[in-house]
């Protein structure tokens, strides 16, 4: 008993500190390099590419749906073109790196499978990519009087305001759910012990999940950063920053992951640009050049 207990003490101890040197510390307001060597071998291999929303628009069962819509295209339509493109563009610039897709089609996939084909497929990276848009306003105005009092009426009207990009990552307040799918996805594959069959009370499982849910979150923020900058510096889009978000699909995915809000497809200039190549072609050049530099920031030997 005590010699396997010393042999899983010292197995957990290699891989956690094998695991350490994986991902650069990074925050919000800048990127801090690693200083240790990556003598892991670890490298991106596999990007998880998901096009938000699908289904047919007069679709409405659960939480499948087609997503916003502007004056004469669909969220659904908008995302797939852009993850096609996006897939296309990841495995011919980024060498040795596979694009899976959540969705190759109009039809939808639940957010519980576009969460499983991320984790099913050992996805190192997951981009999720959206259209935003505005709800509508309500509009008071007068019509008339009654009684000697003025009489208002209340109507809705679109609101078109809304421009630009904006980046989501998971909320800490789904830490349990990310902590469950660390725990199945990542924890269990690094024990040959008992089968790689983890207690889920045990401290050494305990310890693992909480690195490895600190660096997904660490690196999504990264990501997310070089992703802001890419449109905001290169391409000069307006942004509305990094927010947190209780998102599904974020979450539940084991891995860093990144949702991308492209623009605002009921303001008709954003409705214009997600719609034409120029746009989806400089939306995917952006996104690749994030991910190749993210890929360079966890790949990075110090010499």
């Amino acid at each position: 008993m005590k010699n396997r207990a010393l042999k899983r003490l010292i197995y957990s101890f290699s891989v956690l500190l094998a695991f350490l040197s994986y991902f650069p510390v990074t925050s919000y307001g800048f990127i801090k390099k690693d200083t240790v060597i990556n003598n892991t071998g670890f490298k991106i291999k596999t990007i998880i590419i998901d096009a938000g929303h699908g289904g047919k628009p007069s679709s409405s069962v659960g939480h499948f749906s087609h997503g916003a819509s502007g004056e004469y295209s669909t969220e659904r339509n908008v995302t797939l073109a852009i993850a096609l493109k996006l897939q296309k563009a990841v495995e011919k610039d980024m060498s040795g790196v596979k694009a899976v897709l959540t969705r190759s089609n109009e039809d939808d996939v639940s957010f519980e499978r576009r969460a499983e084909i991320a984790n099913e497929n050992k996805g190192d990276v997951f981009i999720s990519i959206h259209c935003n848009s505005l709800s509508d306003r309500r509009v008071s105005r007068r019509v008339g009087t009654k009684h000697h009092k003025p009489v208002y009426k209340t109507s809705l009207v679109p609101d078109r305001s809304g421009k630009g990009v904006l980046l989501l990552v998971y909320a800490l307040k789904r830490t349990r759910e990310a902590e469950n799918e660390i725990k199945r996805n990542q924890v269990e594959g690094e024990s040959e012990l008992d089968g790689g069959a983890l207690d889920p009370n045990d401290p050494i499982t305990i310890i693992l999940t909480n690195e490895y849910k600190r660096k997904f979150r660490q690196q999504s923020i990264n990501l997310a950063t070089l992703l802001n900058k890419e449109f905001v510096e290169t391409d000069g889009r307006p942004s509305e920053g990094i927010r947190d978000q209780s998102i599904y699909v974020l979450c539940h995915s084991s891995m860093p992951s990144v949702l991308v809000e492209t623009g605002y497809i009921n303001n008709p200039d954003d409705e214009a640009y997600l719609n034409s190549e120029d746009g989806q072609n400089t939306i995917v050049n952006s996104i690749v050049r994030a991910l190749t530099n993210f890929k360079n920031e966890v790949e990075q030997v110090s010499k």
